[in-house]
């Protein structure tokens, strides 16, 4: 027979070993898995503020709290734009966004849609570029990460100190390609390519570095550039270039992740995600463009005649990327004609 004094002992240690599993189960429902974000961009800039945010802020509401995303603007974390994705596969970083191209070469295939001209509509070449990801980068190219979107932004276009009109007043011009691709034409036609990463640009025209830069117009309020420069030059229907973004995930920190978790991940991540933020991105230019138009800056919009010089202008840029392509071992001018035909396909 078990004393009273005993009895009460076993009780108490079933009432302890209770609590503590109970405390145990509370603990794991209540697990928190915090991830960093970082990129290149003040956080008051369009991506982070619509996109990025808006992105992080559904993740955390749809995991009930169990996922926290910090959020690293401006490269807090350290390091520079071009190395963004090597933190994504170190691990310095668990998600970043950056710019594909701000490692030439490393991602060839991908190159195909910052080629000039390439693109008419930021929605239908994100869904383009999204499917050929899937089919042909995913597990080649970007096997060392875990990509969550993959899009581009609206038309890329010129913003100079003297106004452009034709492909001749680009010569003598430094200005601040966007891309491999643009570098190759700003050459072509005469004037100085300047690699520069985006956050670079204000000092840049400030310091008299660059005469002028290529972006598209939503990110030019936080740069400052409709203060820095007077002119704006646009085209009609195909955009001068776009710039291939990636949502690249450490991979292993996506496969640690509980299946419930990963599933929260993986609905608010491909397709559907990658058009909505290159639509996003493209909505964003009219506000950004007002705001030159409400300072009188001098905007410059091409028709289609005037653009068609600058597209045949171009021609040797793709001439010489299919010759790289092909010594790669890589068929460029398939990957053209396949961009073409999805863009053309999905634009409405």
């Amino acid at each position: 027979m078990i004393s009273r004094r005993n009895l009460l002992n076993v009780v108490g240690a079933a009432a302890v070993a209770a609590m503590a599993t109970g405390m145990t189960a509370t603990s794991a429902a209540a697990q928190e898995v915090t991830l960093k974000l970082h990129q290149f961009l003040p956080a008051q800039a369009n991506v982070p503020k619509l996109i990025l945010d808006v992105w992080a802020d559904k993740i955390e509401a749809d995991s009930d709290g169990r996922i926290k995303i910090d959020r690293y603007p401006s490269m807090q974390l350290g390091g520079r734009p071009p190395e963004l994705m090597d933190q994504a596969v170190d691990g310095v970083a668990d998600i970043v966004w950056t710019v594909v191209g701000y490692t030439p070469g490393r991602f060839p295939g991908t190159e195909v849609f910052e080629l000039p001209f390439m693109m008419t509509d930021a929605r239908a070449a994100s869904r383009a570029y999204w499917e050929m990801f899937e089919k042909y980068w995913k597990d080649t190219d970007f096997k060392d990460v875990h990509i969550l979107g993959a899009w581009v932004h609206g038309p890329g276009m010129f913003h100079t100190k003297e106004p452009i009109t034709t492909p001749e007043d680009l010569r003598g011009m430094k200005i601040r390609g966007g891309s491999r691709s643009v570098n190759s034409l700003l050459s072509e036609l005469g004037a100085t390519p300047v690699g520069m990463p985006v956050p670079a640009i204000p000092e840049g025209l400030s310091k008299g570095v660059i005469d002028g830069t290529t972006i598209p117009w939503e990110v030019t309020p936080a740069l400052k550039v409709p203060e820095l420069v007077k002119n704006h030059t646009e085209f009609t229907g195909n955009a001068l270039y776009v710039l291939p973004f990636v949502l690249a995930m450490n991979k292993d920190k996506y496969e640690s992740l509980p299946d419930d978790l990963k599933k929260v991940i993986d609905d608010n991540s491909g397709l559907e995600f990658s058009v909505f933020a290159g639509g996003t991105q493209a909505d964003a230019d009219g506000p950004a463009r007002q705001i030159a138009v409400d300072m009188g800056n001098n905007i410059i919009t091409l028709d289609a005649e005037q653009t068609a010089v600058w597209k045949e202008a171009s021609q040797p840029i793709y001439d010489q990327w299919v010759a790289d392509m092909d010594s790669k071992g890589i068929d460029g001018q398939a990957l053209i004609d396949e961009a073409r035909s999805l863009i053309d396909q999905y634009t409405e």
